[in-house]
């Protein structure tokens, strides 16, 4: 199938002939008929399946077959809502990008750079507006922006935006929109929440599923190196430095981690930099401008930063700590196999963090091979140890009484039998974790 054959304009097919793009991908030619019909849409697509311009293509014809304004001030008529200001960012240059042909006007809004810029350009006008919703909600209190013509709503990764404590501010935004308008949900996972909020909505939806539910991109090939969490710093400057990587993304799971990480490398004479929610806009897009150039190797991210980046062909991708949410896991290394590209993600995995471990092998349904590096084998006399989340909070391991608990002071290290099955958890571990997972997405509601 051709972009031709999904009845796109004659300026958007040139767009993405510029662009280097002959062939639609499998969301792309779900989506965009549906769309431009006016459909409601459920999609659930991976990260790097081509779902962006799948929305954007339709999105841009629909706003042309409705007319341009000629008179006044033109109103916000289409509105993206996005987690963080990376994948606003991206979101707006694939507007500019296939909207380069039309005479429609957009901008993008988002926290952490001045609020004026913003306003001037909200002022003069625009068709499209990609926003996060903390920003937005902003503008909209000091009246830079009026959403009452909004014909098309996007949510973007909405799973995202509701695992970071979004609800309450897209429940605000909702409310200023009109009643009658299409809306494009977008989600790499379904959750019962996402599900609520689908219902809430959208009206008789097109449901769109391109791959299977929280299952990884198989043209990642993933690995686990068992390694002691002292060591861990050491093998990744091993792996670097050894198989020449020119360009790798590396999790951490704290601000505090990955700036201390990256000055280690550094140390180590590895050029790398950092991205989290504690930098500035600008701090942020230089280093992922650096990385994305080759003058810096390693980026070193957190969860929140690193959600909607976008590097062409990235190669690899490195777990230095495994995240505390599972599903986090699916979009990291979402990162790279992008559009048809091969890619590596590699996780170094300490006796601590079995537990995770298992709870993302749960979730994509797979036991992920393992690899022990010569010379930095797992002592198997290390005991597991709670797992600090940041801001002085620690994973809880309590069982229910007259039990071992798992990883505890009695366990054996995980990796002394490489075929020993892990430990289920308690429940009171499960409500435990919740309730810090449930803390910290409070605490990074404003973090986009």
């Amino acid at each position: 199938m051709s972009f031709e054959s999904l009845g796109l304009r004659t300026e958007l097919l040139r767009a993405v002939s510029e662009k280097g793009y002959s062939a639609p991908t499998p969301i792309q030619t779900q989506a965009i008929p549906p769309i431009l019909e006016g459909r409601d849409i459920m999609g659930g697509a991976q990260t790097g399946t081509g779902k962006t311009a799948g929305f954007t293509l339709p999105l841009l014809q629909r706003l042309m077959s409705s007319g341009i304004p000629t008179k006044g001030r033109r109103p916000v008529r289409a509105l993206v809502l996005t987690p963080t200001r990376e994948l606003a960012a991206q979101v707006s240059e694939s507007v500019v990008t296939y909207g380069k042909h039309l005479p429609l006007r957009s901008t993008v809004v988002y926290g952490g750079v001045s609020i004026n810029p913003q306003k001037q350009k909200l002022i003069k006008g625009v068709d499209i507006l990609v926003a996060t919703p903390g920003r937005l909600l902003d503008h909209v209190g000091q009246r830079s922006v009026d959403l009452s013509k909004v014909d098309i709503l996007v949510l973007d990764e909405a799973d995202r935006m509701l695992d970071m404590g979004f609800i309450r501010d897209i429940r605000k935004v909702l409310a200023l929109l009109p009643r009658h308008k299409q809306t494009l949900l977008f989600s790499a996972t379904f959750s019962n929440e996402i599900k609520k909020l689908s219902n809430e909505l959208l009206k008789s939806p097109v449901l769109i599923e391109v791959a299977q539910q929280d299952i990884t991109a198989e043209l990642v090939t993933q690995v686990i190196h068992p390694v002691d969490k002292s060591r861990k710093r050491e093998l990744l400057s091993y792996l670097v430095g050894s198989n020449n990587w020119k360009q790798v993304l590396v999790f951490t799971r704290t601000k505090h981690g990955a700036n201390r990480l990256s000055q280690q490398l550094i140390k180590d004479g590895i050029l790398a930099a950092a991205i989290h929610g504690n930098k500035s806009q600008g701090a942020r897009t230089r280093a992922l401008a650096e990385f994305k150039a080759g003058k810096v190797r390693v980026l070193v991210a957190t969860d929140i930063a690193a959600r909607g980046l976008d590097i062409n062909q990235l190669p690899h991708v490195v777990n230095f700590e495994l995240p505390n949410i599972a599903e986090d896991y699916v979009h990291r290394i979402g990162r790279t196999g992008r559009a048809g590209n091969e890619g590596e993600a590699m996780s170094l995995v300490c006796v601590d963090e079995h537990n995770l471990l298992k709870d993302i092998e749960r979730l994509i349904k797979r036991d992920i091979p393992k690899d022990v590096i010569e010379g930095y084998e797992p002592d198997p006399s290390i005991k597991a140890e709670p797992i600090n989340k940041g801001r002085g909070r620690q994973q809880q391991k309590a069982g229910r009484p007259g039990q071992k608990r798992s990883g505890g002071d009695n366990a054996a290290s995980p990796w002394s039998n490489q075929r020993q099955s892990f430990k289920g958890r308690s429940n009171n571990q499960n409500r435990s974790r919740n309730q810090s997972q449930n803390r910290t997405r409070r605490n990074t509601q404003r973090a986009a």
